[in-house]
């Protein structure tokens, strides 16, 4: 079993890790251009890195489409983890301060919230345009 190959054991409680995801569910919802931002960002850089590993030119070009689209997704998974950071210590202080009775709570109610707002502002966006 697992217990003969880790001598160590992490005991994971579901509600924090619940409650810490609505946190950061909610975050990313919230801040969606920070989160476009650090998204573009690191598809910048992940493109950045992926050039300096060519020495030549031609080879580069060679399959720069589909590598530039896998670096996209890379960018969109790894944007997430600040998120999860800080939705981390969001609920973590919900814990502390109020309870673990009220950390999905809180994080639910957060998490409405933040979508609504989102709605809210990309429809907004869309009527300026119009």
């Amino acid at each position: 079993m697992l217990s003969d190959i880790f001598p160590f054991r992490f005991d994971f409680n579901a509600t924090t890790i619940a409650g810490a995801s609505l946190w950061s569910l909610a975050l990313y919802l919230g801040f969606s251009p920070i989160s476009e931002w650090v998204m573009n960002q690191l598809n910048r850089w992940f493109n950045f890195a992926e050039r300096s590993l060519y020495s030549s030119e031609t080879e580069f070009e060679k399959t720069r489409v589909a590598r530039e689209s896998q670096n996209a997704f890379y960018a969109s998974l790894f944007s997430i983890v600040p998120f999860l950071i800080v939705g981390s210590l969001c609920n973590y202080g919900v814990e502390i301060s109020l309870g673990k009775s009220w950390a999905i709570s809180m994080g639910i109610l957060v998490c409405v919230g933040c979508g609504v707002y989102e709605l809210g502002r990309r429809d907004g966006q869309s009527s300026r345009r119009d």
